[in-house]
């Protein structure tokens, strides 16, 4: 068994939705962007993906309900960022264990909090990867479940296959989500690699909607521009129940 298929079989056994394998090669300007010198090196990545399941995702719009607030951001972020570290953790024992250097991203932890930059983007591994393209709502978009997933990447050496080339945006003329939000802060632009995300994404005022609610008592929890996404809402049949692994 290959080095890929190795890997493929250890996350299936922890019930992910998404694996991809991402040639980093190219983009190493890109990531340090952000993580610095301690992800330089690395010349392929690992995108693992769980699905947030529609029964938590469908009730944002009625997300002013605690009970409705309290599911998604206990189930459809916390535990789900919980489960993706606990993930790469262990997949990063096994690739040391074989001789191979690796550095696991944290799920969710910001390295800048002023600006909400993390490590490593694992929407662009992700993207990188295979298994979806940046959509102007500034999550990462997949065929079968639009942007209703939660993801993580690992850094290593290990020589995996990699995709050839990212997906290209299949937005078009959609602005689910720019209607969606409630604030306006997203701005209906299509992602172009290496443009900032102010382009995009009027970061400060998504932030202070979020401060609003938690100085009002409010669980703070929106998701409306991944709840609008027609992606999300219409499945591709053949993908359902199935890991995709690219």
């Amino acid at each position: 068994m290959d080095l890929n298929r190795k890997i493929i079989a250890i996350l299936e056994s922890q019930y992910v939705d998404y694996v991809g394998f991402a040639d980093l090669a190219t983009y190493q300007d890109e990531l340090a962007r952000y993580g610095g010198n301690i992800v330089k090196g690395y010349r392929r990545g690992i995108s693992v993906g769980l699905v947030i399941p529609d029964s938590i995702v469908d009730q944002l719009p009625e997300r002013s309900d605690t009970n409705v607030a309290c599911e998604y951001r206990v189930h459809g972020y916390e535990v789900l960022n919980q489960r993706l570290n606990l993930m790469a953790s262990s997949l990063s024992s096994y690739l040391n264990q074989q001789g191979y250097r690796t550095l696991p991203i944290p799920a969710a932890d910001r390295t800048d909090q002023e600006n909400a930059t993390p490590t490593v983007s694992h929407k662009m591994i992700a993207h990188i990867a295979g298994l979806g393209w940046i959509g102007k709502n500034c999550l990462l978009i997949t065929p079968a479940h639009g942007p209703r997933l939660r993801l993580i990447s690992l850094l290593t050496n290990a020589p995996l296959k990699a995709v050839d080339s990212p997906l290209e945006q299949r937005c078009n003329g959609c602005d689910a989500c720019t209607s969606a939000c409630p604030v306006g802060a997203v701005k209906g632009r299509a992602f172009v690699m290496g443009e900032s995300r102010e382009k995009r994404l009027d970061f400060q005022r998504c932030q202070a909607y979020f401060e609003e609610m938690q100085h009002t008592g409010k669980h703070a929890v929106c998701g409306m521009c991944l709840y609008a996404c027609p992606y999300g809402k219409k499945k591709e049949s053949d993908a359902i129940g199935e890991v995709t692994l690219i």
